[in-house]
C-alpha cells in the first residue's frame, strides 16, 4: 500500500512525546479547523510525496540510534493519521517494537481505524477542541459523537495512561472556562494527562493553530 505524505520532520525534541521523534504527516483530516495548523494537507492537490511502509521504514531508520538512545521514535500526525490505520499498523510491523510510535489525534474517525491502529501505538496525542458539541461543530466543521465514542475506547481498552489531550483556548470559539468545563467531563471519565493551551491565531496574517 501507498499512502500521501505531506512532510517529515526529523531531530524534534519535547514537542510529540519524549525522546528525539521524527514528525510525519499524513494528508487529508475529515475536519476543517478554522485555525488550521497544516492547511497543505486538507488537498491532494498539494505537494506530497507517496510512501509504502517499506519505504517510509528505509527512509526513517537513519535516525534509529537516536530513538533508540532517547526513547524516541516516530510521531504520525497529518492531516488525520487514523485515516492510515492498516498503514501505520505495517509499518509497526516492519520496525518492530523498539521504536516508540506516537499518534497526533483528533480521534474523529470510525471505530474500526482506531482499533486497527491502537494495538500498534505507544501514546495518543488528543486534540480534542472542545468538549461541548456546539463549540466543537462551529471550530471544526464536524461533529464530535465519534470523538466521544473513541475516548470511551480508549478508556475501556486500559489506555487512558498512554494518553495526553490537549484542551485549547481558541480565541472567538471557546473561553478559559470553557477550558476548565472539557477538563473536567474529561478527568470524569477517567483521564488525566491534559494539555491546556491557547491557540496563536495570527501568523503571516492569516488564522492558524499554534501548539
Amino acid at each position: 500500500m501507498k499512502v500521501d505524505i505531506s512532510g517529515i520532520a526529523r531531530h524534534r525534541i519535547g514537542v510529540d512525546g519524549e525522546g528525539v521523534t521524527t514528525l510525519v504527516a499524513f494528508m487529508l483530516c475529515p475536519l476543517r479547523c478554522k485555525y488550521c495548523l497544516n492547511p497543505q494537507t486538507l488537498s491532494m492537490s498539494n505537494p506530497s510525496k507517496s510512501y509504502t511502509p517499506e519505504e517510509l521504514y528505509a527512509e526513517l531508520k537513519i535516525d534509529s540510534l537516536y530513538f533508540l538512545a532517547t526513547g524516541g521514535g516516530v510521531t504520525f500526525g497529518g492531516g488525520e493519521p487514523l485515516l492510515r490505520a492498516p498503514f501505520i499498523a505495517e509499518f509497526r510491523r516492519i520496525c518492530g517494537s523498539e521504536w516508540k510510535i506516537n499518534l497526533e489525534t483528533s480521534l474523529n474517525v470510525s471505530r474500526d481505524l482506531l482499533e486497527t491502529a491502537a494495538p500498534c501505538v505507544d501514546s495518543f496525542i488528543i486534540d480534542i477542541k472542545d468538549m461541548n458539541p456546539e463549540t466543537y461543530t462551529s471550530y471544526t466543521g464536524g461533529e464530535n459523537s465519534r470523538v466521544l465514542e473513541n475516548l470511551e475506547y480508549l478508556l475501556h481498552a486500559g489506555r487512558a495512561e498512554s494518553c495526553i489531550v490537549k484542551v485549547p483556548l481558541i480565541p472567538g470559539y471557546n473561553t478559559e472556562a470553557a477550558v476548565e468545563t472539557s477538563v473536567a467531563s474529561l478527568k470524569s471519565m477517567g483521564f488525566t494527562k491534559f494539555d491546556k493551551l491557547k491557540y496563536i491565531t495570527e501568523i503571516h496574517g492569516k488564522g492558524k493553530g499554534n501548539l
